[in-house]
């Protein structure tokens, strides 16, 4: 019999809930042969193909199907092995896989990693980026332990913790004179050339809803969901966007960016942190978590995400 391999069997059950091997690459942070390598390997071991390939992607055999309840017990099991260790040695260790917006890497991520680092050295960090949508999805699958998404209006106290409420700006170029004062009117906003995320975004579908109310237009210019490139765009004049503050800090101190705060009404978004229901959270998971609190508390302290 052969000594199964639990980085092999993740692989397996990963491409099984993603449905292809490119979404398993990523998922995984692995390149997609090496992803199909693991697979063939596990196929040799198990003397059988347990996936078929289609038009859409990586479908299980029947043979797969019989496995993939079997090899998710395996690791659970596992996980709960590491869980007993680590808490009767009282010092977590193991992976921790968070979900965060590319916007929050340098206020939250950056700072949790050399918390982490110093204080638990066994926590080991994957650090997947996304929109909302995405880490809400990965939440749900059980890719990801933590998510760090927004929320608009009130979150559920049940399905969420809140780290932090920021406010919304409208940016634009360095010598802009609309984005020049501390604050904009929402109403400013009707015809101006806007880079936004495109839909379902939970800020986009906010943005619709409040322009309709207020009977103006949102002159969508580039639909783009990476915050680089909404800022490079605005950067050089080809469109204002809409973003926190901390996520232009370092554009807005440099000179290259300037913002406004919208205001009648102020639009706030809510960081949250999340967690996943599939599987109990670890030691490792929990300690990152409690970690991620005290940062938000320090961070509000500090104003950082204030308006």
């Amino acid at each position: 019999m052969p000594r199964w391999d639990l980085n092999r069997l993740i692989v397996f059950t990963t491409v099984a809930r993603a449905g292809s091997l490119k979404q398993a690459a990523a998922l995984l942070g692995q390149p997609q042969p090496a992803i199909s390598r693991q697979i063939a390997r596990l196929e040799e071991e198990c003397r059988g193909r347990l996936f078929g390939r289609t038009g859409r992607g990586m479908a299980l055999t029947e043979f797969g199907q019989r496995l993939l309840p079997q090899i998710e017990r395996v690791l659970f099991e596992a996980d709960a092995l590491g869980e007993q260790v680590a808490d009767t040695a009282g010092m977590p260790f193991g992976d921790v896989r968070l979900g965060v917006l590319p916007s929050l890497y340098r206020a939250l991520v950056m700072p949790l990693f050399f918390d982490l680092r110093a204080a638990f050295p066994g926590i080991t960090l994957h650090i997947f980026e996304g929109s909302a949508g995405q880490i809400d999805q990965w939440l749900a699958s059980g890719h990801i332990d933590i998510g760090l998404p927004y929320r608009y209006g009130q979150a559920p106290a049940s399905e969420v913790e809140v780290l932090a409420t920021c406010d919304s700006f409208l940016v634009g170029q360095a010598g802009d004179a609309l984005t020049r004062s501390d604050t904009v009117p929402f109403a400013r906003l009707d015809g101006l050339p806007l880079v936004l995320p495109s839909a379902p975004s939970g800020v986009r579908v906010l943005l619709d809803q409040l322009a309709r109310r207020a009977g103006i237009v949102l002159n969508v210019v580039v639909a783009a969901d990476s915050n680089q490139l909404q800022k490079a765009i605005t950067a050089q004049g080809g469109a204002y966007t809409v973003l926190p503050r901390h996520a232009i800090a370092a554009e807005w101190a440099a000179g290259s960016l300037q913002a406004a705060r919208i205001v009648d009404p102020v639009i706030a978004r809510q960081v949250v942190l999340a967690t996943t229901a599939v599987r109990p959270l670890s030691l490792a998971a929990r300690t990152t978590a409690k970690a991620l609190r005290a940062i938000g508390e320090r961070l509000e302290t500090q104003q950082v995400f204030a308006g």
